[in-house]
């Protein structure tokens, strides 16, 4: 043994984001650090900015309908299907 302490070797830093992300604190691909980062999102080719979670993989967004709420007050959403795109902005 040494008396060095061991250290974790260090992640680097990636500029593509996660596979799947999203804006509601609850959900588990909730990330506030890569939130805070500020992540684009081009669905189908068109820029997007209403985007509540995405997944690149399975090739799909969600996105609020309109301005209805569910009865806990939380945004209602519907799925979206085509090419996910996702970057960080900064």
């Amino acid at each position: 043994m040494t008396d060095t302490p061991e250290t974790a070797p260090e992640t680097p830093a990636t500029d593509s984001p996660p596979d799947r992300l999203s804006v509601n604190p609850r959900s588990d691909f909730h990330d506030w650090e890569l939130l805070r980062r500020g992540v684009g999102i081009r669905f189908n080719g068109v820029e997007r900015t209403n985007v509540e979670e995405y997944c690149i993989s399975e090739g799909w967004i969600r996105v609020a309908a309109g301005k209805s709420l569910d009865r806990k007050g939380n945004p209602l959403t519907i799925k979206l299907t085509g090419t996910v795109e996702a970057w960080f902005k900064s």
